[in-house]
This record gives structure tokens, sequence and C-alpha cells, in this order.
């Protein structure tokens, strides 16, 4: 913010796809991957008279899920609203949403409060770029859509995004959702004021932003088109936005609607719910389902491995490289030197070798030769050096990393009679660094055990080396 007198304020609504196997109100498939348009539809998600929707229990326990996780009420009575208007995506002309009594009320991501989750569904998706008229695929209508209202608590475009962020994470490890932002299966609603004094500002949303990128930057650009206009003088208008990735900017959409320019009520052909009347929704079950959550994970690694944090946020991902950590764990018994010994092999090298192959698997590389190569590495059986380059065969080819080492003799010499011989030839070739060395340039020592480690293509041991210069410039 260009201005420390002012303060912006931030609130969001984040809409996240439930993952189920139909959608909410009828048994049409869920697919968020169908590519042919309108397939996946029938009268009653398209709305035609006289059908009647039914309730998906799997997305109702879905949401339940997430307000265990975030410490939230669970809501004993709910019902289901209709939220009327008009857009050629809603099949109905209302969307079935909740409004008076939500699912999930309190809790808290992030150190941020939650205001409510609640369930509706999804709109069906436009298309403008085909020619000089729109197209509907009316495919998403009636997905399951979780909505999650946060206080206004937030403060800058980082703030917002790692939320956004830790929001995504919790979905994935509940298995509730997949929160692919590119497939708009989570689109982020920043609602924004700034303001000089104690009271908020004329508040702005910024909607369907979809990407933890656009998310930062748009927040960052309206916070600092606020102070303009309030520094020139003007007047920030109550209303919705949009994020234009190109200009790099936000653009005016349309004014902001209250709630009762919806007219909401009750859906009649709904049964209102007393989730204490259905066993498998109770808190109980539903704690015994969870798995262990993104935050818990970061405190085990933190204290019982004590590696970084950053290398932490890299494992507690969802993807192969934190399943592949996980078993590299289990294959050292939790002994702390060697994880982050393991762990600065993955972070430095293996993350660089799987970049190559755009990161989608590990090649011929097993958590049990893994773990062998770290353990030789450990007990000095081979240098760095040579671990890297091993690791590199191991990725494109397989294979035990001690035949490896024998076959490309890459076994870390520590024979000091042999060392000693090679030592000797490197200070007769290397006249002026020993004259460097002699002069009192302590680096010139190691120029000469690289000499040692590039004569030996990296088996000698360095220490060993190191000390075998230090005797041998000491007469």
């Amino acid at each position: 913010m260009s201005d420390t007198k002012y303060k912006a304020t931030i609130g969001l609504e984040i809409h996240a796809e439930m993952a189920t196997v139909t959608k909410m109100f009828c048994n049409c498939v869920n697919n968020p991957d169908e590519e042919k348009p309108n397939v996946n539809i029938c009268p009653v998600c398209m709305g035609h008279p006289g059908t009647l929707p039914v309730l998906n229990k799997q997305a109702i326990k879905n949401v339940l899920k997430m307000g265990v996780a975030l410490g939230s009420k669970i809501a004993d009575f709910t019902e289901w609203d209709r939220k009327n208007y008009f857009y050629p995506d809603i099949p109905k002309g209302y969307q079935i949403s909740q409004y008076k009594y939500p699912l999930i009320t309190g809790g808290k991501l992030n150190g941020i409060n939650i205001t409510r989750i609640h369930l509706e569904e999804d709109t069906a998706k436009s298309y403008h770029d085909r020619g000089d008229f729109s197209l509907v695929d009316f495919n998403r209508a009636g997905v399951p859509l979780m909505e999650l209202v946060t206080e206004p608590e937030l403060h800058t475009g980082k703030d917002t995004a790692d939320f956004a962020r830790e929001l995504q994470l919790l979905l994935q490890y509940l298995g509730v959702g997949e929160a692919n932002m590119e497939k708009g299966e989570m689109r982020i609603e920043a609602n924004i004021s700034v303001s000089d004094t104690d009271k908020f500002g004329t508040k702005v949303e910024v909607k369907n932003l979809n990407s933890f990128k656009s998310v930062e930057k748009a927040v960052n650009y309206e916070i600092e088109r606020h102070i303009e206009v309030i520094e020139g003088g003007g007047k920030i208008v109550q209303e919705t936005r949009g994020w234009d990735e190109d200009k790099q900017s936000t653009y005016s959409q349309r004014l902001k609607e209250d709630s009762h320019d919806y007219r909401y009520f009750p859906d009649p052909d709904l049964p209102k719910m007393k989730i204490s009347e259905i066993p498998e929704f109770a808190i109980e079950v539903l704690k015994k389902e969870l798995p262990e959550l993104p935050w818990a994970k970061r405190t085990r690694y933190e204290k019982d491995y004590g590696i970084k944090e950053a290398d932490v946020e890299i494992y507690v991902r969802p993807g192969i490289i934190s399943t592949f950590f996980e078993k590299v764990c289990v294959d050292f018994g939790g002994d702390k030197n060697l994880i982050k010994l393991a762990s600065n092999y993955i972070i430095s090298d293996l993350l660089g070798l799987m970049k190559v192959v755009n990161g989608e698997n590990l090649g011929q590389l097993t958590d049990k030769g893994f773990a062998e190569l770290i353990k030789m590495v450990a007990e000095s059986k081979i240098s760095s050096r040579g671990a890297k380059d091993i690791l590199k065969m191991m990725f494109e080819k397989g294979g035990s990393p001690m035949e490896i080492a024998e076959k490309e003799g890459l076994l870390q010499k520590s024979d000091e009679s042999e060392l000693i011989k090679i030592a000797e030839k490197i200070i007769a070739d290397n006249a002026k660094t020993v004259a460097d060395y002699k002069g009192g340039k302590e680096a010139a020592l190691m120029a000469l055990v690289g000499q040692g480690m590039k004569a030996t293509k990296g088996s000698g041991n360095p220490q060993i080396l190191k000390e075998i210069f230090l005797k041998l410039l000491a007469k």
C-alpha cells in the first residue's frame, strides 16, 4: 500500500465445487473433465417444469467435514432457499442456495475467522469467444458448490492469496474437492474497502479470480485504485469489478446487489433438515474420518524431523513428492539426521531431475533405493558429488546405488597410501597454488583438495584428502 495512513480491509467469498459422483439435486454425472458440451444434463438440472430436486447426501457430508476440520459450529437445523435472479447460465431463473440457515458458522483458518459455509448449486458456463454470439454449456449447472465467507480481517493481497492457498490445501486433504483453479473448481471473490478512519470504506467486490497470482495482484491493484480515488477527491462506488489479466487492472462490471435484491425464500420442493437426526453426520463420526490436517502435518514435520519451514511447505502439498518423502521417512525409522540429509537431496537435486520430465514422475527411482543412497552418503561411502551422479543414474535407469557406485568407480577412497600418491602429484603440478597457501591464502588449500577430488573422479574422501594435504604442506 502506497500510503500507510490508509487501512485496507478484505473479506472473501470463495466457491469450491464438491467432489461427488452426481450433481447436487439430480443424478447427472459430476464430471469437471467432460469436454463435450451439454451431455451431463437432465430435466431437473435444466429446470424443466414439474421436476423435483433431491438432496445429495455426500455433498452435505463434505461441507460438514470442512466445518469439523475448521472447529466451526455445525447447524442442527438447515434449509435450502431460492436465490432469484436472471442470467443465461441459470437454467431455472433462480439458484438453490442457503441463506438464513447455513450448514456451518464460525471456525478459523490461517488465523482468519470464518463467517459461514453453505451449500448451493453451481451455474452453467458461458462462452463469449466464438464470434458475435455467446454459447452456454450446462454440464456444470447443478454441480454441488460450497461457498465459504470470511470475516473482513485480511489486509493485503499476499494475506488474501495465502488464505486461498490454505483453503485449497484443506479441500484436497479432506478429499472433498480438487479445487483446481484453472478448471474453475475454486473461484475467489474479494470484497475490498479502504479507509483512513476506524470505519470501513465503501466496499467493492472483485469477482471470479481464478489463480493465486491474480488474487494477489487484483487485491493490491484495487487497494491502490481506492487510495488514488480518495486522494483525488473522488468517491468509491459500490460495485462489482472483474480482473483483466492482460491489462493487469480491474474493470467495472455492474453495480453491486444487496441480499434483498435476490428475493430469497425457502425452496418448497426440498425438505428442511435436522442434522442431529442423521447418524453419519454426527460430529464424532465425522472426526474419525478426518485425515491428518495440513497444520498438524507441518507441526509434525518441524518437530519430529527438524526440517526447514520452506521444505515443509513443499512436502505438505499433496502430490508425488510428498508421498515419496513420507515413504523415505519410514525407511529411516524417523532418524532426524538421515531425514534432513535426504530432504536436502530431494529439494536440491531430485526436484530438478523431476522438472526435466515436467515433475510428473520419479523416473526409475524408488524410495528404498534413495534411502540406501542417503545412508551411503551419511556413512562417507560416497561423496556428495558422487551421490548426485548416482541419483541421476537411478532416476534415469534405476538400479542399486551400491552397484552403480562400484561400476562407476564412485565409492569414496579412504586408503591413505593411495591418496598420498595423488596428493603428492597435485602438489608437484600446482606450484603456484602451493605458494599461495604457504603465503597465507587458506582458500588455496581447498583448491588443492578440489584437484584431489577431480583426480579421483569424486571418489576421494575430501576430509582425508584435506588432512593429507595439511601434513604434506607442513613439511
